[in-house]
């Protein structure tokens, strides 16, 4: 048997016949030369009593010593027990990234996520897993790809570690559904950007502004009484937006003054209300088509939309840096200002861990600052 070398192999003579020569150096290694002409360097070796052939590559783009050393690569990791040509097989069976999304948002998602977080999870899939890497195979990720796709929302870095987080959840699956081997989510280890949590609270004179803004939004009939009974039960309330627009006349107890939702960010939960809010729902008209306290423009739906309506009062009310979130921060902090404690302001809030409500322990001095002030102020007064 002859070297193969690239001398070698381009003085081989074509025939009627493919022809196939073995290296006398490599045991394995050869070079297979078609009719027509093309030759393309091979591998051939028994793995677990089975004839396994690989071929490298065409003779040209490839180099002969670029063959060879492919070659060994392949022995080698069969030698250790590793199938490069069932590897290469199952990457080509391989899902796409963009079909693991769709078997994750349709097979998983709807089963064991609320609604809102089926809508996160499917607009995370389609705006940032997609563009980004929907075409590779979920076999040939690696860490460096998801990385790669972490730094891109750098600028937005919320958004950045939500997607991190989906795409966690998405490879435990793959590894569940025996797409990829166990214990090798690739998200492992890249870390996440540092969030710094918004917080906005309503002063005194905000909420007064605020609650003019809604009145006269009222009066001058700008805006759906929907909207801005929904931006008023959110402002009295503390509780999430979801929480008020989904909420039911069925789920009011006018007698004990509560909210008793049967689903929530944390569960089922009995919301604890004031006398005004009582009283405020017993002035909105029911509608015996439409189930819903905050009604929308479709028949027997809720309103969907608030951030429009929103939008325009908190204009008016010259309260542009406001969020509706923030509604349910200053429900918190004006119950601190009032002098209940934050294992209080927590059961109000629906908080199921105590670290969530800990974010306002800060407020909780401003009484204390306040006090402070009027002695200070008291005692400066008499010496001076």
């Amino acid at each position: 048997m002859p070297k193969i070398n690239k001398r070698f192999v381009d003085l081989i003579s074509i025939t009627d016949k493919d022809q196939v020569y073995w290296d006398d150096e490599l045991k394995g290694f050869g070079i297979r030369i078609r009719v027509s002409g093309r030759k393309y360097y091979i591998v051939q070796t028994r793995y677990n009593g089975r004839q396994r052939k690989y071929t490298i590559g065409p003779h040209g783009p490839i180099t002969c010593d670029q063959a060879r050393t492919k070659a060994l690569e392949v022995l080698s990791l069969l030698k250790s027990g590793k199938d490069p040509i069932e590897d290469n097989a199952k990457l080509r069976r391989s899902l796409t990234m963009k079909q693991l999304g769709e078997k994750f948002l349709t097979e998983y998602v709807p089963l064991h996520c609320k609604l809102s977080t089926q809508k996160e999870y499917k607009r995370n899939v389609e705006l940032f897993i997609n563009p980004s890497i929907g075409r590779k195979k979920v076999l040939e990720i690696v860490r460096k790809d998801i990385m790669k796709l972490h730094m891109e929302h750098a600028h937005i870095p919320y958004q950045a570690n939500r997607t991190l987080g989906v795409l966690s959840k998405m490879f435990n699956l793959a590894e569940i559904w025996e797409m990829r081997p166990d214990y090798t989510n690739p998200c492992l280890h890249v870390k996440k950007y540092k969030e710094v949590n918004r917080e906005r609270f309503l002063s005194s004179e905000e909420y007064k502004r605020l609650g003019e803004a809604l009145l006269n939004s009222g009066a001058t009939g700008s805006e759906t009484l929907s909207a801005i009974n929904a931006i008023w039960l959110l402002m009295m309330t503390g509780c999430r937006l979801g929480e008020i627009q989904t909420l039911k006349w069925e789920y009011i107890d006018f007698e004990t003054s509560e909210f008793r939702l049967p689903d929530s960010k944390t569960g089922a939960k009995v919301v604890q209300v004031g006398s005004a809010v009582i009283e405020r729902l017993s002035k909105i008209n029911r509608k015996d088509y439409n189930p819903y306290v905050i009604i929308g423009k479709k028949l027997g739906a809720y309103l969907s939309d608030l951030q429009h309506p929103w939008r325009r009062i908190r204009a008016i009310a010259n309260l542009d840096d406001v969020r509706l979130h923030d509604l349910r921060h200053s429900y918190a902090s004006s119950g601190l200002l009032v002098g209940e404690g934050l294992t209080v302001i927590g059961k109000l809030l629906g908080h199921s861990q105590m670290q969530t409500t800990e974010r306002y322990a800060h407020l909780a001095n401003d009484p204390i600052k306040s006090a402070a002030e009027k002695i200070s102020a008291r005692i400066f007064k008499i010496t001076t």
